[in-house]
């Protein structure tokens, strides 16, 4: 019954467009979900994460293990390609990758702007979380779906073309000139 008060209070984060600022900020849906949900809930959701643990950890939630192993084979194919674009060795247990996933990673590799190939992994990552969006709408499940796709969204908000394509210069060069200290700034 609780899930139900706070996720009415919840604004809808559907079709909002890049320019228009976000209905909540991460810490007023996390001081909502203090007031509605249990301990565990709450845990849950300060554990929440973009980047998931290389070694899988344990949750009560369905839906973040479903996200956290899909965000770490996605890391974890870009790492393997990565590699083998290099002629490098990856040394990692890899399981058994979906061909989807494989394919969306080389495609991400192929495209020239690092700002663009960022920008089509994110719209994976909301595609991949969409997948996951719970059908009962007031369930923890979907404060946890919730959770991460305003986390995502915040993320992909944070994004500079300007100052990312200064950053990506900086590292670039230092590699080929050998300078092992890549100080962004």
């Amino acid at each position: 019954m609780a899930e139900y008060y706070l996720i009415s209070q919840l604004p809808s984060l559907d079709g909002i467009s890049e320019s228009t600022p976000l209905p909540i900020t991460e810490e007023r849906f996390r001081e909502l979900c203090q007031r509605f949900l249990s301990k565990k809930a709450c845990r849950e959701l300060e554990n929440l994460s973009l980047v998931p643990s290389v070694f899988p950890e344990k949750s009560a939630s369905a839906l973040i293990e479903k996200w956290n192993d899909g965000e770490r084979n996605l890391r974890i194919a870009l790492a393997k390609l990565r590699a083998d674009k290099m002629n490098k060795h990856f040394d990692a247990e890899i399981q058994v990758l979906p061909a989807e996933l494989l394919q969306t990673v080389r495609t991400a590799l192929e495209i020239e702007s690092p700002m663009e190939a960022e920008n089509f992994l994110n719209r994976y990552r909301l595609d991949f979380l969409e997948t996951l969006r719970p059908m009962d709408s007031f369930s923890e499940e979907f404060v946890f779906y919730y959770g991460l796709k305003l986390k995502l969204i915040e993320r992909i908000r944070q994004f500079d073309s300007e100052s990312g394509e200064s950053a990506y210069r900086n590292i670039y060069n230092s590699i080929m000139n050998g300078d092992r200290s890549e100080v962004i700034q």
